[in-house]
């Protein structure tokens, strides 16, 4: 799978963010404010696995055509791939 610049650049909002929080508990944030960001890190990072997941599998369903094979088991890794990252 070829690996897109917005999908790379998802991934280096996600590095900023996870910096902002290490400076914020560096400066001593308060931890509920520490949470709330950690917890939009973890928000980010889902969106991003289903992101990544969804072009996979479009990629995949457009390769197993190609190939003349069904579609299902390109689908049936997708919903692997999405039940091992939670």
């Amino acid at each position: 799978m070829e690996y897109s610049k917005e999908m790379k650049n998802r991934l280096k909002r996600l590095e900023g963010q996870v910096r902002g929080v290490i400076r914020m508990m560096e400066e001593g944030q308060h931890c509920k404010d520490v949470v709330t960001q950690l917890s939009a890190v973890r928000s980010a990072v889902d969106r991003s696995i289903g992101y990544m997941v969804a072009k996979n599998l479009e990629a995949c369903i457009r390769e197993a055509n190609d190939e003349g094979k069904t579609a299902e088991d390109a689908i049936q890794e997708a919903v692997n791939m999405i039940v091992k990252s939670r």
